[in-house]
């Protein structure tokens, strides 16, 4: 099953994107707001939303949060969050999201 799950946050919304993303995760996995790792822990809610809200030419942005794939785009409107679940392998095995080699 891959379920795909997007809202779009416009410009005249009262929604910051950070508060978008952490929503619809928490729509997407049924688990409370207060219950999700905090966002800061996968990426700075303040650096996320000032790109969102630039006009410095952002277009887009991805990264992981709550076994999703979290993806930010640009769209003529405003900016669209749309997520996909992480799949780890074929055996089913999970790890750690930041165990992978180091740099």
């Amino acid at each position: 099953m891959n379920a795909h799950n997007s809202t779009t946050v416009t410009a005249d919304d009262n929604q910051r994107p950070s508060m978008a993303v952490v929503d619809l995760v928490s729509e997407a996995t049924g688990i409370d707001i207060l219950e999700l790792d905090p966002l800061y822990n996968a990426i700075d809610p303040d650096v996320l939303d000032t790109l969102c809200t630039s006009s410095s030419g952002f277009t887009s942005l991805e990264f992981q949060y709550a076994s999703h794939t979290v993806v930010v785009e640009q769209v003529e409107i405003g900016v669209e969050i749309s997520l996909e679940p992480v799949t780890i392998g074929a055996s089913g095995s999970s790890g750690v999201a930041d165990s992978g080699p180091s740099a």
